[in-house]
């Protein structure tokens, strides 16, 4: 195959990248240019779709992890999930098995549970929550 239709494919696939910005095409268009280069070569078909494939699972499976980890660390969280890891009080003692309790987190009173079904957490207690559930906050108690 012309080395000129794995440039399409290349170019194609940074597009969809840059528009997507989701760290996935990337990794295809690597295995782009490694079909290029094997084209360039004048390698069988089999042998630059192979490299094409080879090439892009590997990227995509060993070093997109890696990539988001770096890249994404400075996301700050936003709305609900912002909440996750916060201080909060309780405001109305927490127990799973009567179905009751209430926290407040920055201000705002939220419905809330414990992670523990057979705790019961006093009003007054300082909690940190550790998961969002629906309307729910479901919390864990901190000492003071």
């Amino acid at each position: 195959m012309e080395p000129m239709y794995w440039l399409i494919a290349m170019a194609i696939l940074l597009v969809i990248e840059i528009i997507t910005m989701g760290l996935t095409t990337i990794w295809f268009a690597a295995g782009a240019l490694a079909a290029v280069v094997a084209a360039l070569f004048h390698a069988p078909l089999i042998v630059q779709c192979a490299l094409f494939l080879t090439v892009s699972v590997v990227l995509f499976c060993f070093t997109r992890p890696i990539a988001e980890k770096y890249l994404n660390n400075s996301r700050t969280k936003t709305n609900i999930n912002s909440i996750i890891g916060e201080e909060a009080k309780v405001t109305e003692e927490i127990d799973n098995f009567n179905q009751k309790g209430a926290v407040v987190v920055r201000g705002l009173e939220w419905t809330a549970r414990s992670v523990n079904d057979n705790e019961i957490i006093p009003e007054g207690s300082k909690v940190k929550v550790k998961e969002v559930n629906g309307v729910k906050l479901l919390v864990e108690k901190q000492n003071w």
